[in-house]
């Protein structure tokens, strides 16, 4: 009796914190809706749909609770005018603080101003401060795009600037030449 007792109180808090985030999101979303009605013009030059109106930066606007920890979490990051910037994806995401967030195996995709993926950049563990807007962290991290990879033992990325800091042990190949020399390859 004392076990099935305390899994129901255990089910029942699980249940109250799922309510508590949804029920953030949902305000969130029907004020970003009731926001975004009257400015239908500016809507239709975004090029991704965000469910965050313009102007608002969707990393500093985590529904998390300090202290508590979301599994799979994605979330996008908008510019000022709505276009989609980057895309994080992190395999668990923790609220330290009310200005940090901390990330386990955190994959995040930075797209071009033609919403085309630009950066790919791996993290094992890092620590977003949503102020700044820079996510640091203290384990080798890779950073990839198409003609280049680089690894180093430290990383500080700039969310807004999409500008990086690599410390330690850094290195870098270069795959595609072709842009540094000013030659195209003619060997297709």
């Amino acid at each position: 009796m004392l076990l099935s007792r305390s899994n129901r109180i255990a089910n029942w808090s699980w249940f109250v914190f799922v309510l508590a985030v949804l029920l953030s999101i949902a305000t969130s979303a029907n004020h970003l809706f009731a926001q975004s009605k009257g400015s239908k013009k500016k809507q239709a030059r975004t090029t991704v749909t965000s469910g965050v109106s313009p102007g608002e930066q969707s990393l500093t606007n985590i529904p998390l609770p300090i202290g508590h920890e979301a599994k799979g979490l994605v979330l996008p990051d908008f510019d000022g005018e709505g276009h989609l910037r980057g895309r994080f994806e992190a395999g668990t995401a923790r609220r330290i603080d009310q200005e940090h967030v901390g990330f386990q195996h955190l994959k995040i995709t930075t797209y071009t101003p033609e919403s085309q993926p630009d950066l790919q950049i791996d993290m094992h563990t890092s620590v977003l401060d949503l102020k700044t807007r820079i996510l640091s962290s203290q384990e080798r991290s890779t950073i990839q795009r198409a003609d280049f990879n680089i690894v180093g033992d430290s990383v500080q990325f700039d969310t807004n600037t999409r500008t990086g800091r690599l410390i330690g042990n850094v290195k870098m190949v270069i795959t595609e030449q072709s842009h540094l020399t000013g030659k195209t390859n003619t060997d297709e």
